[in-house]
């Protein structure tokens, strides 16, 4: 088994090994994997933080041992804050890095930091004001940043800002925490899914206090949440289906 770190910014992850495939997310700075199989020019890694799967090129990442990877596992993640920072490289060149990056392999790689992070859990109260670090970032399927992040990412990462780990898609954080019965059970910081004509969830959102959510849809955005589902005021209409409310905290 080989195992790797993303020592650039924002990486691609694909479902297929080429330059074309679809996006399937994203690989964030000091992000550390498992590699499955190596070809050529491509590799199939599983993400050591939610065990996702998917195809990176291999020039985009650095080998490290599996003392590393078992090391870096361990440690709680020590993750960037700002929207935008740098790391430097031993020939003071500087790598950008976006909101979220992990800085756990910082001496792997042979970079310094000298910007902000954190490195603890807070409590449920602080996930909203982390999401509105992302509010008006475009959609972008496949995305985790607040330069394009879909709904998924979007509440992965505010979860992982705050030291809890939820699971990449949609469908897979439907599975997690305790389900409630009503909207009226839940506390800002719970997750809304809104699922599609044949059942399957396809949406997600963090509740707000007094009806709202907070979700990325064609931007992350705030609309009104009822028991119907997402409504949207400037078009007035439901645009999400309410399927079921999730209490993770």
């Amino acid at each position: 088994m080989q195992y790797g770190i993303c020592n650039l910014s924002i990486v691609p992850l694909r479902l297929e090994p080429s330059d074309t495939s679809e996006l399937v997310s994203q690989v964030l700075y000091g992000d550390y994997f498992k590699v499955l199989e190596k070809r050529k020019s491509w590799s199939k890694i599983r993400l050591g933080f939610d065990k996702y799967e998917g195809w990176i090129d291999n020039k985009q990442y650095l080998e490290i041992s599996k003392e590393d990877y078992d090391s870096l596992k361990e440690e709680t993640p020590k993750l960037s804050t700002d929207l935008v920072e740098f790391v430097q490289d031993s020939d003071e060149q500087l790598y950008p890095i976006p909101l979220g990056s992990a800085l756990n392999g910082l001496d792997i790689v042979k970079h310094t930091f000298d910007g902000n992070y954190i490195q603890e859990q807070y409590a449920k109260d602080h996930i909203v004001k982390t999401a509105f670090l992302y509010l008006n970032a475009p959609y972008l399927w496949g995305g985790k940043t607040p330069f394009g992040i879909d709904c998924s990412g979007f509440t992965q990462m505010v979860y992982k800002l705050n030291g809890y780990k939820l699971l990449r898609d949609a469908s897979q954080q439907a599975t997690q925490g305790e389900a409630l019965s009503f909207i009226e059970e839940s506390d800002p910081g719970d997750l809304a899914f809104f699922d599609n004509n044949e059942g399957h969830i396809v949406h997600v959102g963090i509740i707000m206090k007094d009806n709202f959510i907070i979700h990325a849809h064609g931007k992350v955005r705030i609309d009104r949440l009822d028991h119907s589902g997402i409504y949207n005021m400037e078009r007035g209409i439901h645009t999400h289906k309410l399927r079921v409310i999730k209490k993770i905290l």
